[in-house]
């Protein structure tokens, strides 16, 4: 008799439903960690762990687990093993980070054969998201940020400029859609040259440049040390000196190194899509949570913010899908995701799967103490003006 209660209370015990924690949603960042480029994987992560700081690390039940992975530099090959283990070793549900293009251009092909989502946060090359559909960009287009640049110098009267680009996809990209729209309202472009990605000595050039005599230089080369290697030789050669003006979208003062580069930046104009001293509260509240992240005083830059926005969107995906998991049904939702960014209002455009976004002009001034990308001009809801053509010229 006295064993009754307890078998009934082992009967209840085995039909009760076990309270398993459910398993962690699981990205894969591929990023350059190490070598030259290694402020990328710090800002694109360090973006990514802000929004978690800001808004905790469970979502939809399920907690989020960041798998980093390092590239060391432009190396596709590296790139491509790496995706391939993540996703049939590690079982990531999402691919992200990609700072560079050549990386990005060669895990596109992985991700369409795992079916995995991959969300680029920085890689600016304008084809990337033709080459897979699992592909979503959270970042920008180097076309999308620089037409506007060449836009705004044919309307402030400047006529001939010297073209200075890095000799890799992003800086043909540049290149071409500087070139074309200024050329078409009138400019002239007096001379070009590209430079080598790696190790770039860029004195030779910018004395070239010089030579020219033109009324501005376009420049675009890589963020961070390349930037800095760039000013110092635009200071040292005397361009301001002899009244030649510095133009391009935003990666040559790059905010992660603006203070380093100091003076010589001072009323150099660019075009990008965000600036740490965007005025907004979305801004405010990204910058105080990548501080807290950070552990140091280090500015997030428009790498960070693809970082932190591209999390966004990963999470308003797994929420949708009440945190499980279908690829298919994940590339439809990212197709709609709309929203309020520290940069300011972003949307993904459905039929190509890239960011549209205000692409602002700024001026380097010094504002208490600091060098800062001062926004005073906007170019609002911008698409990737390669793919609007393609679109026209289909019709």
């Amino acid at each position: 008799m006295k064993l009754a209660p307890a078998i009934a209370s082992l009967a209840v015990l085995f039909a009760a439903p076990a309270a398993f924690p459910a398993d962690p949603i699981k990205i894969g960042l591929i990023a350059e960690f190490s070598g030259p480029f290694a402020a990328y994987g710090r800002q694109i992560g360090t973006g990514m762990k802000a929004w978690l700081k800001e808004h905790g690390d469970t979502v939809a039940g399920r907690k989020i687990e960041i798998i980093e992975r390092d590239t060391t530099g432009p190396s596709p090959e590296v790139a491509k093993r790496l995706a391939q283990d993540l996703i049939t070793t590690d079982k990531v549900d999402f691919l992200a980070g990609f700072g560079l293009s050549p990386n990005a251009l060669a895990v596109a092909a992985v991700a369409t054969q795992g079916k995995t989502p991959m969300v680029i946060m920085n890689a600016a090359t304008s084809i990337i998201t033709t080459k897979s559909p699992y592909i979503v960009r959270l970042s920008m287009t180097l076309p999308q940020v620089t037409e506007p640049m060449a836009l705004w110098a044919a309307k402030n009267k400047i006529k001939k400029v010297y073209s200075i680009v890095s000799d890799f996809a992003p800086g043909i990209d540049a290149e071409s859609a500087f070139q074309k729209a200024f050329t078409a309202h009138g400019g002239e472009i007096v001379g070009s040259v590209r430079v080598p990605l790696k190790n770039p000595d860029f004195a030779p050039y910018v004395q070239r440049a010089k030579d020219a005599k033109p009324e501005a230089v376009f420049i675009f080369i890589p963020a961070g040390e390349q930037s800095v290697g760039f000013v110092k030789a635009f200071a040292e050669r005397g361009l301001r000196q002899a009244g030649i003006q510095v133009i391009g979208p935003g990666d040559v003062t790059d905010d992660d190194v603006l203070e380093a580069m100091g003076e010589p930046t001072l009323g150099m104009i660019t075009t990008h899509h965000y600036s740490f001293a965007h005025d907004s509260p979305q801004n405010e509240a990204f910058r105080k949570a990548y501080a807290s992240v950070s552990g140091a005083k280090q500015r997030p830059n428009f790498m960070a913010v693809g970082g932190y926005d591209g999390m966004a969107a990963i999470a308003a995906v797994v929420t949708k899908l009440g945190g499980k998991m279908d690829a298919e049904k994940a590339m439809e939702i990212f197709k709609t995701y709309k929203t309020e960014s520290p940069r300011g209002p972003i949307e993904i455009d459905p039929q190509t799967r890239d960011i549209v976004q205000s692409v602002y002009v700024r001026k380097v001034e010094k504002k208490g103490g600091q060098y800062l990308n001062v926004e005073f001009d906007r170019f609002p809801h911008v698409k990737d003006p390669v793919k609007e053509a393609t679109k026209e010229a289909a019709k």
